[in-house]
């Protein structure tokens, strides 16, 4: 009789979980290389009306600054000392963004296909190539010094085959991390833009870029020590990217080619680019230093599609369709503020910490961030990613995403 009550028992529990589906996870969607699937606001179940007021607010508040980005340099930047354009610019493009939410598009505006500078978002992608080389053990610690990593570099210039007589017995290599202070500064320093890097590079003396007003600090200050001062120094980032360069022994952008656009599905038409004087002899091959943005021309050219894939990577933790292009380990680390910028991590990652940058979004939103304004706005509590392109100011921003969120209705 037990053993009758027992089998029963055993066929009932058979049968109810025969009866019964097991819960079927939700797929994340992630767009093809070929194509990138679009859903209208109401599909996705958000108020259209919400995201047209969103685009025009985006519209209306266009940055009054010359399309052309030669004459912009020349109103800005270049009215610094040796501000002279050493890169390429171009002429910009129309207002432009993508909404996408939940991996689908769901609003685009402006010209998205166009191949615009993006400045220094570009910044984030030298930090992504320098993530992946600590995560394959190029880079043993971020904590490491730079130094270490950074041989004598020789620059490259056939033209001065035989040198004047006025060089005789100066250095001919290039050592950027030779100084007392620059030996002690290490990869997470320079990330971070907590280094206080000291030198001239490509041209470019690094007080020379956002100058002191008390020109008495420009040469021969004392350095603040390495991790305690933030300071957004171009100069600096340029020679991470010349360190980063000697670490992988090829161009950068053909590493983040392989390890990042071609894995995500990126078009072929983006270019980095660097300046017309940093090129260096690289194993016997003529190779050009690119640079992190912008401020003297150059750096990445890159259409509005390529930068939401790249939102969508660091939405996901560096993962992208199951696989880990970045660690999370890394990505945990590029949004990890300093106490001596509470609001910044790893370049050119931009923290909501307390909401000071965007109010009306989540402290857990993040964003990468380069001049004009080209913006990455990155959301995982709404699974939202936004690439705003030349959009005036942050009160603006803070106004566009507003709108994207009422329309999810947070």
């Amino acid at each position: 009789m037990i053993k009758r009550n027992i089998f029963l028992l055993l066929m009932l529990i058979g049968m109810t979980s025969f009866g019964q589906k097991k819960p079927i996870a939700p797929l994340i969607y992630f767009p093809s290389a070929q194509s990138w699937e679009q859903k209208t606001p109401a599909e996705s179940g958000l108020d259209a009306t919400r995201i047209q007021e969103a685009i025009a607010i985006a519209k209306a508040a266009e940055s009054k600054n010359p399309r052309n980005m030669e004459i912009s340099h020349y109103q800005s930047f270049g009215k610094e000392p040796f501000g002279e354009g050493i890169g390429p610019f171009a002429e910009r493009g129309d207002p432009t963004g993508i909404i996408i939410y939940k991996g689908y598009i769901v609003a685009t505006w402006g010209e998205p296909l166009r191949c615009d500078m993006t400045h220094s978002v570009t910044k984030s992608f030298l930090s992504s190539v320098i993530g992946i080389a600590v995560d394959q053990g190029l880079i043993r610690s971020v904590n490491d010094t730079v130094a270490s990593y950074v041989p004598p570099i020789e620059l490259f210039t056939p033209q001065e085959v035989h040198r004047s007589a006025d060089l005789y017995g100066q250095p001919q290599l290039l050592q950027p991390f030779s100084t007392a202070h620059n030996k002690t500064l290490t990869w997470d320093h320079m990330l971070r833009q907590t280094s206080d890097w000291e030198g001239s590079l490509w041209g470019k003396p690094e007080w020379a870029d956002r100058p002191d007003p008390d020109a008495s600090k420009w040469i021969g200050r004392k350095r603040n020590a390495p991790g305690t001062i933030y300071e957004y120094n171009d100069v600096r980032v340029n020679a991470l990217a010349l360190a980063a360069t000697s670490v992988w022994r090829k161009p950068l952008p053909q590493v983040l080619r392989q390890y990042i656009m071609d894995p995500i599905g990126a078009s072929n038409t983006w270019r980095w680019t660097g300046y017309r004087n940093a090129w260096i002899v690289l194993d016997g091959q003529p190779v050009q230093s690119v640079s992190g943005g912008g401020h003297w021309g150059g750096g990445m050219f890159i259409n509005a599609y390529d930068m939401a894939r790249f939102g969508l990577l660091t939405l996901h933790r560096g993962n992208w369709n199951g696989k880990q292009l970045l660690s999370e380990q890394w990505i945990k680390q590029a949004l990890t503020p300093t106490t001596a910028k509470t609001d910044y991590g790893y370049m050119n990652w931009f923290l909501n910490t307390d909401k000071k940058l965007l109010p009306n979004a989540p402290a857990s939103s993040f964003m990468h961030v380069g001049n004009g304004n080209n913006i990455i706005y990155v959301d995982p509590e709404h699974d939202l990613v936004a690439v705003v392109r030349w959009i005036a100011d942050m009160k603006s921003m803070d106004a566009t995403i507003k709108k994207v969120l009422e329309a999810i209705g947070r």
